[in-house]
């Protein structure tokens, strides 16, 4: 499932991070990538272990706590602190597959990446190319969103940032561990949750909207890994 959440960040959330990274230290993106990765990668990124980009990375983890579409959707177990690149002049990624797992702080050491996740930190008439492009069994898939939505797709799906021939793009990227490891059943929750969700806004809650509540939690507790 690939799914488009919209304002993660608010406008002014968007600026205020652009202008802490414009400042940033950015460094050559293959030095945090694998061997196969390293042969397509051409792009920056904001050194990882910087105070900048560890300070930014828990702000986006505190907007994405607030919001009740990216919990539903991701019902995340561990996520790692997120990262950030540029691309500008022709720069790109080519198409790879992300790392099955990632060190991740605690006595886990371990995050397995069931999802990855871009954050666009700048709107799509402000560069050309730079699309996300993410590969499946239906084809291929091109996306670009507005500053501040973010895109979730799986970790398991080959993708690529296209050249950008125009202006910089600017993101922020990262993995995560679902409690709930199948692919499908996670989209089942999800389309359960949001279900439940439209029917409470337009009847309120009832016995049948308490009766799928109860149906949902059930195959959360089946289904979940913690």
């Amino acid at each position: 499932m690939m799914l488009h959440i919209p304002q993660i960040l608010r406008p002014e959330e968007v600026q205020e991070m652009r202008r802490r990274l414009d400042a940033g230290p950015w460094v050559d993106g293959r030095a945090t990538v694998g061997t196969q990765g390293a042969t397509v990668k051409r792009n920056r990124q904001l050194d990882e272990n910087s105070e900048l980009a560890q300070a930014l990375g828990e702000y986006v983890l505190r907007a994405l706590a607030r919001n009740p579409v990216y919990f539903s959707a991701a019902l995340p177990a561990r996520t790692v602190r997120p990262l950030f690149n540029k691309y500008a002049s022709a720069e790109t990624y080519g198409f790879h597959v992300d790392g099955a797992v990632r060190t991740f702080p605690g006595p886990a050491g371990w995050l397995r990446t069931d999802l990855s996740a871009t954050l666009f930190l700048c709107d799509p008439e402000e560069y050309e190319g730079g699309e996300l492009t993410v590969r499946d069994t239906y084809g291929e898939h091109a996306v670009k969103l507005p500053a501040g939505d973010m895109v979730l797709y799986p970790a398991s799906s080959l993708h690529c940032v296209t050249p950008v021939t125009r202006g910089e793009r600017t993101g922020c990227f990262f993995w995560i561990q679902s409690m709930v490891r199948d692919a499908g059943r996670r989209q089942m929750l999800f389309e359960l949750d949001q279900t439940i969700q439209a029917l409470r806004t337009q009847h309120g809650e009832n016995e049948h909207t308490l009766a799928l509540t109860n149906h949902y939690h059930n195959l959360l507790r089946e289904w979940t890994e913690v």
